[in-house]
């Protein structure tokens, strides 16, 4: 069941995703060679409670931290730990609050100082993939206009979507129907409505799209150790148009 959100909650979920914005911001501005992965997770969980919110992810189906620090062929998931970042890594940041009873989520990739050509340009297409389904967000398309937007993306600039992992409703509960998958024909699945909320989040690979989940039952990895990257943004459609939640 999809579930629609009311003015009031919508502007409770804002609320929400600009802090985990904001948080991905303080932490973005820490990623640089030598640090350690687990420190960027004390960061977030102390900026966590300056605001006096609770971190979506910690304790979430026994997930053990508070962000997802995913590096270089780390899809999603990377749990934080003592691994130092080097130049030219690539790292992706998971990061959700739960805030007033509603929840935000969004993600970001960074590079790690200078990194290589493609890895730039993997970074690029996968934002613009995830600006790309945000547009096709309008009531009376359907849902997976959206899906067929970011591979569209992805794929004209020599990129894989990541298939295993989609998309989903957001509001009440981290996740909720329905679920978005980052590829697919258009004009399928439910019709878009008022009210509707969703995270929408391509991830791509400059190899295969097949992964594996690492011995600690999170990490999922791609199969050929290529490079990815993941961006996220929570949106409401709204009688304006769609909004963008965890925008700064």
């Amino acid at each position: 069941m999809i579930l629609l959100k009311s003015l009031q909650e919508i502007a409770k979920m804002e609320k929400a995703n600009r802090i985990v914005a904001e948080i991905l911001e303080g932490v973005k501005e820490k990623v640089q060679p030598g640090i350690e992965t687990r420190e960027l997770d004390e960061l977030a969980e102390e900026m966590c409670r300056q605001r006096q919110v609770q971190p979506a992810f910690k304790g979430y189906r026994g997930y053990p931290r508070s962000i997802c620090v995913s590096v270089n062929e780390e899809v999603v998931h990377g749990i934080p730990g003592p691994r130092r970042l080097k130049a030219g890594d690539l790292v992706s940041l998971d990061f959700g609050v739960k805030y007033d009873g509603y929840y935000g989520d969004a993600a970001i990739t960074v590079g790690v100082g200078a990194v290589s050509e493609k890895a730039q340009a993997l970074m690029a297409a996968t934002e613009k993939s995830l600006y790309a389904g945000i547009a096709g967000v309008k009531a009376g398309k359907r849902l997976s206009d959206i899906s067929h937007a970011v591979q569209t993306v992805v794929e004209d600039a020599g990129f894989v979507v990541i298939r295993e992992f989609v998309g989903h409703g957001i509001g009440r509960s981290l996740h909720e129907d329905p679920q978005i998958p980052n590829f697919g024909p258009p004009d399928r699945g439910p019709t878009m409505q008022v009210g509707m909320t969703f995270a929408i989040e391509p991830m791509a690979s400059m190899g295969a799209w097949q992964v594996r989940i690492l011995r600690d039952g999170w990490t999922a990895v791609t199969q050929d150790g290529s490079c990815a990257a993941h961006f996220e943004h929570s949106v409401a459609l709204t009688e304006n148009g769609v909004l963008i939640l965890s925008r700064l």
